[in-house]
């Protein structure tokens, strides 16, 4: 019996950490984190001021680009980071990152929300303090830029997220984000904004599947496995 009784209470511990890792994974996608991802408008500003997007149905077809091209980079980083969530794997994606990245405004905006998601992940998830430990020993290193794809899938590992909800969880920010970007710019209101997320949703998952399924679970797009 008192065997029983402490099969039980460690399964009940077991359960109570996995459900408390579930809020920091739902916290980590919640909008109100400060990671800088609304300050970056994907292009979109510019696409506005040169005409490329000017209503509902161009913003559509923008939005569904951004994602393609969020599938196709960046979700192998995504994918590597979180099924091997260790210093030595985030550092050489972040490597590889830095020097796929050839666009320079959308480089610096990558350094600038993975820094931050790595600063307020270090100081928020106390519960994996690793991540605290590898930031400290990152930074002034000069051995990585601190990327965002790489470090949002470090850290949705760390949290004990696996690959597959990692990568559709990135996606999914990326579509909040220009979406959010579209309203702040007065292209589309709160309420159309949330009919076309939920609407392009179903293209996202479409898209994750496509992509995750074209380099295979944990490889990279050159089929190496990172």
């Amino acid at each position: 019996m008192e065997d029983g009784m402490e099969i039980c209470k460690s399964s009940d511990r077991t359960a109570s950490t996995n459900f408390c890792l579930q809020w920091s994974q739902w916290q980590l996608l919640d909008s109100i984190l400060p990671t800088g991802g609304f300050a970056h408008s994907f292009g979109l500003e510019a696409a506005i001021q040169a005409r490329i997007v000017s209503g509902p149905e161009d913003l559509r077809a923008y939005v569904i680009l951004v994602l393609e091209n969020t599938g196709s980079l960046l979700l192998p980083f995504v994918c590597s980071a979180t099924m091997s969530p260790n210093l030595e794997n985030w550092h050489k994606l972040d490597r590889m990152l830095d020097a796929t990245l050839t666009n320079e405004v959308a480089r610096k905006a990558s350094i600038a929300q993975g820094s931050a998601l790595m600063r307020l992940a270090a100081a928020v998830f106390a519960e994996v303090p690793s991540l605290k430990t590898m930031r400290d020993t990152s930074l002034g290193s000069g051995a990585v830029s601190f990327h965002h794809a790489p470090i949002f899938g470090l850290i949705c590992g760390l949290l004990g997220m696996d690959s597959g909800s990692s990568q559709r969880a990135y996606m999914f920010i990326t579509m909040r984000d220009v979406i959010s970007a579209a309203t702040r710019l007065n292209l589309i209101g709160p309420l159309g904004a949330a009919v076309l997320q939920h609407q392009i949703a179903l293209v996202a998952e479409d898209m994750s599947k496509k992509w995750m399924a074209s380099y295979g679970r944990g490889s990279m797009p050159n089929g190496s496995f990172a």
